[in-house]
C-alpha cells in the first residue's frame, strides 16, 4: 500500500499543469532530436543544462528525462524510413526496420516500434517505483567506504562496457578523474592544477565539459559527413497484421526484460540494451536467416529494450546518486545546478522530486505514442532540413547557454577547447563517456576516500572490513579479471564489431 500511496502522491505532482507542460516539451524535443540524425540526446541535454538553472527542480528534471526517453522513440522513425538512425540506440532498428519499409510495411514497423516502446516504458517505470524504495533504504546504510567502493565498481563497469580499446577507455577514465580534481582543495584551501589561472579556482564547470565533448564535438564530426537523407518510403497502413503481432509480442517481452536488467548496470543503458536484445532475439529465433530482411522481431525487441534500458538507468541515479552512463551523469549535473545532492536522501528529503519524476515517465510515454504515430508526416518533412542550416543555430544555443551560467567569456573559450578535444577523441576512436563519468565521480571518490580514511584513522583495511564495501570491490575485481580472460576479450571485441 505504501507504493500505491507514493504513486498517487507522484501523480499529484506530475499531473500539475506546469509539470505536464514541461513533460510535453521534453517528449517533443526528445522526439525531434531523435528524428534529426546527428544531434542525439547527449548533445541536447548538454546544451539545455544551462536552461534548467532558471527552472524549478521538478519541471527541469522531468523535461530532461523526457528528452532522454523521447529520443529513443524518435530515433526509430529515421531508422525505419530512411535507414539512418537518429539516435545511436536505433542503429540496430535499421537492419530490419528499413527492410520492412522497402517491403511496404513502414507503417506497421513504426507502430510496432511505438507500441513496444510504450509497453517497455510502462514496465520499466513500474520497476523503478517498486525497486527504488528498498534500494534507497539499503543505500542509507552506506558510509564513506561503501560509496567509494561503489564508485570504483561504476568506473570499472564503464570501462568494460565502453566501445573500442580497453586501454583507451582506462585512459579516458583517468583523464576525467584528473579534470575533476582541478580547482581549490576543500581540506587545505590550496589550488590544484589551475596553472595560476584565476578562473579555474572553482574548478571546471560540468556544463562546459559536457557541452564541449558532446555538443560541439558532435557538430564537428557531423559536418565532415556527407548528408544522405532521402525520405521516400511509403508509410502505408499503421495497423500490423495478426501474424506480425504474434511474432512481435514475445520479442517485446524478451526485449523489455533484457533492457530493464542492462539499464541498471554501470555503463549500461539504451545502446547496450538494444544491441543485446537484437543479438538474443536472433539466437532464439527458429528462422535466424530472416533477420536483416524485414523480421518484425528485429524491430520489436531492440525498440522495447532501448526504452526499458533508458528508464531503468534512472534506478542507480535516484537511489544511490551514482550515474550509470553519460546521460545520467548529465542528470546529476542538472541536480547539482539546482543545489540538490544526488543520493538516497532525495527520496526522503524531496519526495515530490523523486516520485514526480517516476510518475512523469508514464505520462511521457503515453504522450510519445500520441506525438509519434499521428505526426509521422511532419517528422518526415523535417528530415529534409539540411544539417548545414541546423548547426549555426546549435552553435549559437551552446554559446548563449554557457555564457548565461556565469557571464564568462572564458568558459565559452574553454567549451570550444573541449569541443576540439572531443573531436580529436572521435578521430582517435576514444569514447568520451568514461571521461564524463570519471569527471563526475572523481571529486566524490576523493571526498569519500578521505572521509573513510579519517574515520578509520588511516587504516586502508576499512574498505575490506565492511561487508558491503568488500562485496562491491570483489565485483569490481571480478570484472577486471573477466576482461583479462582472452575468451571474454575476444567476445567483447566481436560484439562491439558486430
Amino acid at each position: 500500500m505504501e507504493i500505491l500511496d507514493n504513486l498517487i502522491f507522484g501523480f499529484g505532482v506530475s499531473l500539475s499543469p506546469q509539470n505536464i507542460l514541461f513533460c510535453f516539451i521534453g517528449a517533443m524535443v526528445g522526439t525531434l532530436i531523435g528524428v534529426l540524425p546527428g544531434i542525439g540526446p547527449l548533445a541536447t541535454l548538454a546544451m539545455l543544462l544551462p536552461a534548467t538553472f532558471y527552472l524549478p527542480p521538478v519541471p527541469a528534471l522531468i523535461m530532461l528525462a523526457g528528452i532522454y526517453y523521447g529520443a529513443q522513440y524518435g530515433g526509430s522513425t529515421t531508422a525505419i524510413l530512411v535507414n539512418m538512425p537518429g539516435e545511436s540506440s536505433s542503429v540496430v532498428t535499421c537492419l530490419d526496420g528499413y527492410q520492412m519499409a522497402r517491403n511496404g510495411r513502414a507503417g506497421a514497423a513504426l507502430a510496432i516500434a511505438a507500441l513496444g516502446s510504450l509497453f517497455a516504458g510502462t514496465v520499466a517505470t513500474l520497476l523503478i517505483a517498486v525497486a527504488s524504495p528498498p534500494l534507497s533504504r539499503l543505500a542509507l546504510k552506506f558510509l564513506a567506504a561503501e560509496y567509494f567502493s561503489l564508485m570504483v565498481l561504476g568506473l570499472v563497469g564503464s570501462v568494460v562496457l565502453a566501445r573500442g580499446s580497453l586501454l583507451k577507455a582506462v585512459a579516458m577514465v583517468f583523464l576525467g578523474l584528473l579534470l575533476g580534481l582541478v580547482g581549490t582543495d576543500v581540506n587545505s584551501g590550496r589550488e590544484r592544477f589551475t596553472f595560476e589561472i584565476p578562473m579555474l579556482g572553482d574548478g571546471i564547470g560540468f556544463v562546459v565539459v559536457a557541452m564541449g565533448l558532446f555538443g560541439l564535438a558532435e557538430i564537428f564530426a557531423n559536418l565532415e559527413k556527407k548528408e544522405q537523407r532521402k525520405a521516400d518510403a511509403v508509410i502505408g497502413s499503421l495497423m500490423p497484421t495478426r501474424e506480425e503481432f504474434r511474432r512481435a509480442i514475445p520479442a517485446v517481452l524478451r526485449g523489455t526484460t533484457l533492457g530493464s536488467i542492462l539499464g541498471v548496470l554501470p555503463g549500461g543503458g539504451a545502446l547496450l540494451a538494444s544491441f543485446a536484445a537484437y543479438a538474443f532475439e536472433k539466437k532464439v529465433s527458429r528462422n535466424p536467416e530472416k533477420f536483416g530482411h524485414g523480421a518484425v522481431e528485429g524491430v520489436a525487441a531492440p525498440e522495447a529494450a532501448n526504452n526499458a534500458g533508458a528508464q531503468t538507468s534512472f534506478i542507480p541515479l535516484l537511489t544511490l546518486g551514482i550515474p550509470g552512463n553519460p546521460v545520467m551523469a548529465l542528470m546529476i549535473g542538472a541536480m547539482m545546478i539546482q543545489g540538490i545532492s544526488p543520493g538516497p536522501q532525495v527520496m526522503t528529503q524531496q519526495p515530490e522530486l523523486f516520485w514526480g519524476i517516476i510518475t512523469s515517465m508514464w505520462v511521457g510515454n503515453l504522450m510519445l505514442v500520441i506525438i509519434n504515430l499521428p505526426m509521422i508526416g511532419m517528422w518526415v518533412q523535417l528530415l529534409k532540413v539540411p544539417y548545414r542550416l541546423l548547426f549555426p543555430s546549435i552553435l549559437l544555443l551552446c554559446a548563449v547557454g554557457v555564457y548565461s551560467l556565469n557571464n564568462s567569456t572564458f568558459e565559452i573559450a574553454l567549451t570550444a577547447l573541449f569541443g576540439l578535444m572531443g573531436y580529436v577523441f572521435y578521430k582517435l576512436g576514444c569514447e568520451p563517456a568514461p571521461l564524463v563519468l570519471g569527471f563526475i565521480l572523481g571529486p566524490l571518490m576523493e571526498e569519500n576516500l578521505r572521509r573513510a580514511m579519517l574515520l578509520s584513522r588511516g587504516d586502508p583495511l576499512v574498505f575490506v572490513q565492511r561487508p558491503i564495501s568488500l562485496v562491491l570491490l570483489l565485483m569490481a575485481v571480478g570484472l577486471l579479471l573477466l576482461v583479462v580472460l582472452p575468451t571474454f576479450r575476444k567476445t567483447r571485441e566481436e560484439a562491439f564489431k558486430e
